[in-house]
């Protein structure tokens, strides 16, 4: 049963992590935007079958909730327009695909030549907050701060540019 869930989750994280892109519905933001929090829940539905439950509640609370209101703002406050449907840039197209096949063959390369885990190790607190506290403010305390000043900034542009001239 738990493999059922996997895929159905997995395809439901593809899926819609694909409309937010390409979606054929609709070329409104509001709508890509909806599409990427049901991508965020597929995910956290992932993180449960992980028995990572902090994870799940926390991208569910976090992303689903705070961060996608604060895109909706966002989208809300400079008054985006449907996108008029336009041609294909053949270039855009060609080295995208490219692209995706670089990237697909060093993912494969690296599943393949990576080895197999033991299987006498156990995992000891599954799901626990308190080691994933320590790693995240021991071993990567830059990459935490750089992003929090990175969504500051962030925020800071998007009041600058959405601010009316009152002359």
């Amino acid at each position: 049963m738990q493999d059922l869930f996997f895929y159905l989750f997995a395809f439901l994280t593809l899926l819609c992590a694909f409309l937010v892109v390409a979606n054929p519905f609709s070329r409104d933001p509001v709508t890509s935007a909806m599409f990427l929090v049901l991508t965020i829940v597929s995910m956290a539905g992932l993180f449960v079958l992980l028995h990572a439950f902090f994870l799940a509640a926390v991208q569910i609370l976090v992303y689903a909730g705070a961060v996608m209101v604060l895109f909706l703002f966002v989208i809300m406050l400079l008054d985006l327009k449907e996108e008029q449907r336009r041609r294909f840039n053949g270039f855009g197209v060609v080295t995208g695909v490219i692209s995706i096949a670089a990237i697909a063959a060093i993912f494969v390369k690296a599943i393949f030549e990576s080895p197999a885990p033991g299987g006498d190790a156990t995992p000891t607190l599954e799901g626990a907050t308190k080691p994933l506290g320590r790693m995240l403010f021991n071993d990567y305390v830059l990459p935490f701060e750089i992003l929090s000043v990175l969504l500051l900034v962030a925020m800071v542009g998007v009041i600058l540019l959405s601010k009316k001239d009152l002359k």
